[in-house]
Formats: structure tokens, sequence, C-alpha cells
């Protein structure tokens, strides 16, 4: 590795994004019936716990947490 590569590596954590298995997780999207924000959540069907993962802005970003956690189908809606 070149001096400049490690200088600039220097402070970016690399972690690697957590994997879902959709058959203990089920893909929701948290909404505020105040501001209308979203926010992209995995629940765990045994607990009902959330975990957040992101927040959604826009379509684009729909696009992305889909195609970054492989969610296909309706996303329900939880207030």
């Amino acid at each position: 590795m070149k001096l400049q590569e490690w200088i600039g590596s220097l402070g970016k954590k690399q972690t690697p994004e957590p994997l879902f298995d959709l058959s203990l997780w089920t893909p929701v999207l948290r909404c505020s019936i105040c501001t209308g924000e979203q926010t992209a959540c995995f629940r765990e069907n045994a607990t009902g716990k959330l975990r957040e993962v992101m927040l959604i802005r826009n379509e684009q970003d729909l696009e992305e947490f889909r195609r970054k956690y492989t969610v296909t189908g309706e996303i329900e809606k939880i207030y």
C-alpha cells in the first residue's frame, strides 16, 4: 500500500452491513404521523423488536434499501 493510500484510509471505518435472514426478520417502514419521516427497519418475528437500518427520504432511498437487503414485494408500514 502506498503512503498516500494509507493516509487516505485513516479515519474511515469499514463496517460490513448486517445481513438479515428474511425468514426471521420482516422488513417494515416505521412512519411518523406528525412529520411523515420514514425509517426502514427489520422487525424480529419472534420478539417484535425493531432494528433501524436507514432513513428513507425519497423513492431512491427506498429502492436502495430494497437492493441492499434484497427485499421484494410489499413493505408493511407501521405508525
